[in-house]
């Protein structure tokens, strides 16, 4: 039988309870708290964990797997998370190479390119799976399908915060997927919705207000690809000729990036070379476009190099060229004139920007639609001693500029404030 005594504070009764009867006596009258069974501990433990987990676990999600300028920004995030102590988990839409096959942490929804309504049922399902079970706290998704498909499947799967990127420029957005785009950044789809360059921001700025509110300003960050390989040796690794001028650029093949204005070039300047670094689906159409100039001979298709030969490649040439008609920042003409080289590139705002330093510009400036003028530009930069040492003084100075460790922290108190 247990008694219940009342009493205005501990007595000297109670250094004659049993432990038995101590269960059985709230405080103030036992110092002891009830005893839980073990398997509540237990069971209070797992929880604990387990919102601990949840609380330090982010999703990275963006549409294929390929190494390109959003999946470096990816790597980049997720290595700089996990070293801040969270847990990340990269998610792909589907493979599109084998750059990501052998990191850990990654997911693929698909292995290839969903081609039905079935198999993009499938792979819908596949993220929807896979963002429960991972259960992250926050997820990133990157580009402007990642954007549209990812977030409101987040949110349907119960993820609290989603940071969208806007990596690719406005202009080069199908107008279906840029309307679903600001009516899910207006409804809330999107917690925060970075952009990487003040050209960009200005141009989210003119949506909705619920939308521009979101907006969050953060630069890329890089790693400096620069290499201790002579440009022989880097030659010599590729494959690449060794006595030739040698003009590069890295980009995925895409129409956009314009690169058979790049291989104009060649039309114009007997005797240079061309390297692209990059694969896509104008691949064929580049290699008629040689063939059709005559300079087959002298352009030189890489395909996909991953970060370990893309330093490798950067030290081989002696000029950069990117003749892209859109970017959002320009992340390969970054990393390029911060390797020592001279860049020459198409005049838009947005590279006229991310390619200066205290006033100073790290590239010349020209349409390069303009063959002959783009051709100039590049004899320019390859003879002119004091204008070539001026640009590269500038460019390696672009990591003070974008420091990585920058954008992980600016992000990281984004994932802490939304």
């Amino acid at each position: 039988m247990v008694f219940a005594i009342r009493s205005s504070g501990p007595g000297p009764w109670q250094a004659h309870l049993t432990p038995f009867q101590e269960e059985f006596i709230s405080p103030p009258y036992s110092q002891a708290q009830p005893r839980r069974p073990a398997s509540c501990q237990i069971e209070e433990r797992r929880l604990t964990s387990k919102k601990e987990r949840k609380e330090r676990t982010v999703a990275i999600v963006q549409t294929q797997a390929e190494n390109a300028g959003a999946q470096e920004i990816a790597r980049q995030l997720a290595t700089g998370f996990e070293k801040r102590g969270w847990r990340t988990r990269q998610i792909f839409f589907y493979r599109r190479t084998d750059s990501f096959d052998d990191e850990s942490n990654v997911f693929f929804c698909a292995r290839e390119r969903p081609a039905s309504p079935v198999s993009v049922l499938k792979l819908l399902s596949a993220l929807y799976s896979e963002l429960r079970r991972a259960d992250p706290a926050v997820v990133v998704t990157l580009q402007h399908y990642g954007n549209i498909i990812a977030a409101p499947v987040a949110k349907l799967s119960g993820v609290q915060t989603v940071i969208a990127n806007q990596l690719s420029a406005p202009e080069v957005i199908p107008r279906a997927v840029a309307r679903i785009d600001r009516i899910l950044g207006t409804l809330g789809a999107y917690d925060k919705i970075v952009v990487n360059s003040a050209q960009t921001e200005a141009a989210y700025r003119a949506y909705p207000a619920p939308y521009a509110r979101r907006l969050a300003h953060i630069e890329h960050g890089f790693l400096d690809k620069s290499s201790n390989l002579s440009k022989a040796e880097a030659r010599g690794r590729l494959g690449l000729p060794q006595d030739a001028v040698l003009l590069g650029c890295a980009a995925r093949l895409h129409p956009l990036k314009q690169l058979d204005l790049a291989i104009g070039l060649l039309a114009e300047n007997a005797g240079q070379h061309l390297a692209l670094a990059g694969q896509g689906a104008d691949l064929e159409r580049l290699r008629g476009v040689a063939l059709s100039l005559g300079v087959s001979d002298r352009v030189h298709f890489l395909g996909e190099l991953d970060a370990s030969r893309m330093g490798a490649f950067l030290a081989a040439l002696d000029c950069f060229v990117f003749p892209s008609a859109a970017e959002s920042f320009g992340l390969a003409p970054v990393e390029a004139a911060q390797a020592g080289l001279p860049v020459v590139a198409n005049d838009l705002p947005v590279l006229r920007d991310v390619l200066s330093i205290d006033d100073a510009s790290c590239a010349l400036f020209v349409d390069a639609r303009d063959t002959r003028a783009f051709a100039h530009a590049v004899e320019r930069v390859l003879k002119d001693g004091a204008l070539s040492d001026s640009l590269t003084g500038a460019g390696r100075r672009l990591c003070q500029r974008f420091p990585l460790d920058r954008m992980i922290d600016q992000y990281l108190a984004l994932m802490e404030s939304a």
